[in-house]
Formats: C-alpha cells, structure tokens, sequence
C-alpha cells in the first residue's frame, strides 16, 4: 500500500543496525517517514510496530541484482523519496590480508555501493524533484591503511565516486544534495574484536550525521578528533607514512 504524506520520507539501506538504526530512530522521532532495509529484516520489526504508519521495511541485500528493483519498489511505497541514506559496508582488520575478506570488502563496498548509489541518483534524475543522497564513508578512505587495505581502498573510491555524483548532478542540472559522510571508529558490531582507539557512540555519530543532512553538508568528519587526525595525516609524507606499521590489539 502506498503511502502519501506531506513530511519528509527517507529511505536507509543498512538499517537493521549500528549508525543506520540510530538514524532511522531519531529521524522517526523527528517524524520522517521511512523505508528501511537490510538484509536481516526481522531486525527492523520492532521499530515498524512502534511507527507502523510511518515505517516500511525491505530486504535488500546490495550484492544482489535485484536489490535496484527493490529500492525502487520501497520507493513507490513511500509515495516518493526526499533523502537516501547508504549506511551499507563491510570491513575487517585484516592484516594477514586474508583474501575471502578483502574480496568479499571489495565487492559490498565497491560493487554493492555503486549499484544502490546508481540507483538512487537515476531515480531523482528520472523523478525530477530536489532529492539528497547521502553515504556513510570513511576516514580510512583518506589513507591507505596496511590492516585493511581493501576497506581504506573502497572507502577512497566513495570519496571520489560522491564527488563524480556532484559533477554529474550539475552537468545533468538536477537539485541534489550530496553528503560524503566519514566517521571515524565506531562502537558496533562492526568493528568488535579488536580494541580501536577513540572509539565513538554509535548514537552520538547518528545525532552528527542527522545534523549534517539537515545542513546539506557536502563532506563532515566525525568528530573533531578525527578532523585533526586526518589533517596531521595529509602533512605526513608518502615516503614517511609507508614506513608506519599500524597495529590493534585484540580483544
């Protein structure tokens, strides 16, 4: 059944937990009206029962053909959609850079990325209304990182995959927004096993990402520790930075 409403409508990919979870619960609070998806639905009932006017779920796994389809699908469900959220990823610490682990990083981060960010851009273009897309990167993508190659690897490629959105949104004339949202370590399941430095809230990166959509921000690091982190990395020569060994303990 459709639904038409006069509010905001978002649709997040990746919301069956972490940051993604944290931002459908606050932009529900703020009352948007959402499409959630992942691939473990069952995990987004709790927040449909509590909103059921307001939420509609769908499993969506990006590594999937059909998941374009299914976005769409969600889509025409909301009645239309003003903000995509891309809140997807997988990553290890993988120093030993075991290959099933780097690939498998590779294809959701790269392939799975690309399929939704196409997605939702040919979707705004073909609807012709102001729209917003915004992807949760990563500061890794700043640098290569030797214990997760392919996720820092990926991570630069969405940097510069959402810049080409910007450039390509122009050329085609479109009003669209796009953030390039990077984090810095959050405590999730993501990053559980091994004890990362300056670790984050999940619920205050959420509050910081809900801010930073609603300013239209182009690109926001997440927090100012990581802002300073990331511009003492650039001032460290390649040469140097080569010479680094980057290590974590286990937990």
């Amino acid at each position: 059944m459709m639904i038409h409403l006069n509010m905001k409508t978002a649709i997040i990919v990746g919301a069956t937990s972490g940051i993604g979870m944290e931002v459908a619960k606050i932009l529900l609070a703020e009352g948007w009206t959402l499409g959630l998806a992942g691939r473990r639905v069952a995990l987004l009932e709790d927040l449909r029962a509590q909103y059921p006017d307001r939420v509609v779920t769908e499993s969506i796994d990006v590594m999937l053909p059909e998941a374009a389809e299914k976005w769409v699908s969600l889509a025409e469900r909301l009645g239309g959609v003003d903000l995509y959220l891309h809140s997807s990823g997988v990553g290890w610490y993988n120093p030993e850079l075991d290959p099933e682990k780097e690939i498998r990083t590779a294809q959701t981060n790269g392939e799975g990325f690309v399929r939704m960010m196409t997605t939702a851009y040919n979707y705004f273009k073909t609807a012709r209304r102001p729209g917003h897309i915004a992807a949760i990167s990563s500061i890794a993508g700043t640098k290569g990182l030797g214990p997760a190659a392919a996720y820092s690897a990926t991570k630069k490629m969405q940097h510069a995959y959402l810049q080409a959105l910007v450039q390509n949104a122009r050329a085609d004339k479109m009003r669209l927004a796009v953030t390039d949202i990077r984090p810095g370590f959050v405590s999730t399941a993501f990053i559980a096993g091994a004890k990362f430095p300056m670790q984050m809230p999940a619920d205050r990166v959420a509050q910081a990402i809900v801010r930073a959509i609603k300013q239209r921000k182009r690109i926001v690091t997440i927090d100012w520790r990581y802002r300073l982190l990331v511009a003492v990395w650039k001032l460290i020569p390649r040469c140097i930075w080569e010479r680094i060994t980057l290590s974590v303990e286990k937990n």
